[in-house]
């Protein structure tokens, strides 16, 4: 099963992380499968791949909780019920 995740980068005290679509079986810092973006929480920055993030969505990968909250701000979920209706 895969699921899309965020993936920790960055140095010490100033994390970045990168969106990635990674099998359930590996580690945070594992090998992904696919980058499809990154996050910024400290400068609230967002860089979003939309067609790759919907092309692993309707092969049913699942994201966590912290992207399915950035998904939903960023009007992902609509372009995916919009996509496949």
């Amino acid at each position: 099963m895969v699921k899309l995740r965020l993936k920790r980068c960055g140095r010490k005290q100033r994390a970045v992380y990168q969106i990635v679509a990674i099998d359930v079986r590996s580690r945070r810092e594992g090998k992904d499968l696919c980058k499809m973006g990154f996050y910024d929480p400290i400068n609230s920055q967002t860089y979003l791949n939309i067609p790759s993030i919907l092309y692993f969505l309707e092969k049913g990968a699942q994201p966590t909780g912290t992207l399915f909250d950035i998904f939903k701000s960023a009007g992902v979920f609509y372009e995916f019920r919009k996509k496949v209706n």
